[in-house]
């Protein structure tokens, strides 16, 4: 097998895999738009938004099906030996990449933010939003009910707030040990129930992780890709 015969093999491979991953999101964009209710079980804390799922079954739909495009331009460029089409799916992975690489650098400058950023957003949500903002409390709920802890850094984040005054002087069951619906300050400061901040933040760690080493790959499949793309290019000019 020549040089040229692999590389031509190598190129509708990368385009091929970039086909499957936009065919999944299109997949389960489509599954989302159709059937939110299945969806939402796997996203208990997003359950009652179904316009937000919808709008997330549009984005994953929009990126399928542009990484279906792209790896179908890929793989035809292969096999007809198109400089034109080579030259198409180069400019649009290189562009998605650079997109890739700027999205990412805001991440990790934001990042060594993520602890500010949690305490400036959980605490005055908590005072103001807990329990009439149906998003905010759900939130809220499943991930004390889940991590065993109450509020940001303890109960204390719900004395004072809209919640306890409207009803009656009561927090939230997860602050008190007996998860009793009746719970008050002072059962609450006897319970003394963790705050959630250090477990969100142990997930939030975790989860970035995976997310970055999937991010990786990606950008490691597009590199690829561009390189066969351009090899195969310059090879037909001349």
């Amino acid at each position: 097998m020549g040089c040229f015969t692999f590389v031509k093999l190598m190129m509708v491979l990368f385009n091929l895999l970039i086909f499957l991953g936009g065919l999944t999101l299109l997949v389960m964009g489509i599954w989302v738009s159709v059937d939110g209710g299945s969806f939402l079980r796997l996203l208990r804390p997003f359950s009652s938004q179904g316009l937000q799922v919808i709008n997330v079954g549009f984005f994953f739909i929009a990126i399928g099906a542009l990484l279906v495009l792209l790896g179908l331009t890929g793989c035809c460029a292969a096999h007809k030996e198109s400089k034109c089409l080579l030259l198409t799916s180069f400019s649009i992975i290189l562009v998605i990449f650079i997109s890739e690489v700027a999205a990412g650098v805001v991440v990790l400058a934001y990042s060594s933010f993520a602890e500010e950023i949690l305490r400036d957003w959980a605490t005055p949500a908590l005072q103001t939003d807990y329990g009439r903002d149906p998003v905010i409390t759900t939130i809220w709920n499943t991930t004390m009910t889940e991590l065993n802890c109450c509020g940001l850094k303890n109960y204390k984040d719900f004395v004072g707030s809209k919640f306890e005054k409207e009803s009656g002087g009561r927090l939230p069951p997860s602050c008190c040990r007996t998860k009793s619906s009746s719970c008050s300050s002072d059962e609450a400061g006897l319970s003394a129930v963790q705050g959630c901040f250090k477990d969100i933040l142990e997930n939030l760690n975790k989860h970035s992780n995976i997310v970055g080493g999937f991010a990786a790959g990606i950008a490691a499949l597009e590199i690829g890709a561009m390189t066969v793309s351009m090899y195969l290019y310059c090879h037909l000019e001349k």
